[in-house]
């Protein structure tokens, strides 16, 4: 059996003066060293007159502290690290680099002006790809999480769906009548353009000029989309 060692570990994040993303991917880390709540809740105060036990449990928490700090300490550069050397705790630490990099409420307020109206206009460019909207559509609601709001599934449904440009207007027009928005995840609906993209894909890529566009429904009730030449039709046909 391979031992706890020869497992892949988590890199550090180094803090790059980002605070939105290194701190997505700092609590990420402290969570799978179990640290996180060291960051979060701070370490307890207790009274002097305390069991054995329950010394014992703050005694642990304290260690964990100390370990949390030691991992925030390996992810700041030795400029920032001289600024918060005075913090006691993982938590004081933490909010330190927080109200000095994640800025004012003001800057969050612009901020999430101008990134609702980059939402609010967005749409997909002639010859984007699928993958290259969504990739770009998401960005934006995820630096408006990052800045306090969460937009959430269905208003980014809605908004790819009104966004599209006119080629997938039939394609979005059945998934609006076959499916609910109101449950259709981002990753179903990104799975059902791309079926027909790549449909259109085929269209335009055989070298053959006659192609008929089949549809096939398997068990689970995804859709698959190909094309098939008029010949391979007919070939089937005469098979059959």
């Amino acid at each position: 059996m391979a031992s706890e060692s020869s497992f892949i570990q988590l890199a550090l994040p180094k803090f790059d003066r980002n605070y939105d993303h290194w701190a997505i991917l700092m609590e990420n880390f402290l969570c799978s060293k179990e640290y996180w709540s060291m960051v979060e809740n701070g370490v307890p105060e207790f009274a002097e007159s305390l069991t054995e036990v329950l010394r014992k449990h703050i005694d642990d928490q304290r260690l964990k502290d100390l370990k949390a700090k030691n991992y925030l300490f390996q992810a700041l550069d030795r400029l920032i690290l001289e600024t918060i050397l005075n913090k006691n705790t993982a938590n004081d630490i933490w909010d330190s680099l927080k109200q000095k990099y994640q800025g004012t409420s003001r800057v969050k307020r612009t901020q999430l002006q101008a990134l609702r109206k980059e939402f609010e206009i967005l749409h997909m460019k002639g010859g984007e790809s699928v993958n290259e909207y969504f990739s770009r559509t998401l960005f934006i609601p995820n630096k408006i999480k990052a800045n306090g709001e969460n937009k959430g599934d269905v208003v980014v449904v809605e908004k790819i769906l009104r966004s599209m440009t006119l080629k997938f207007d039939y394609v979005v027009c059945s998934i609006e009548e076959s499916k609910d928005t109101e449950t259709l995840t981002i990753d179903e609906l990104q799975s059902s353009l791309l079926v027909h993209e790549y449909a259109w894909f085929l269209m335009l890529h055989k070298s053959k000029p006659y192609k008929l566009l089949i549809q096939i429904t398997l068990q689970n009730g995804d859709e698959v989309v190909e094309a098939m030449d008029d010949e391979e039709e007919d070939a089937n046909t005469e098979v059959a």
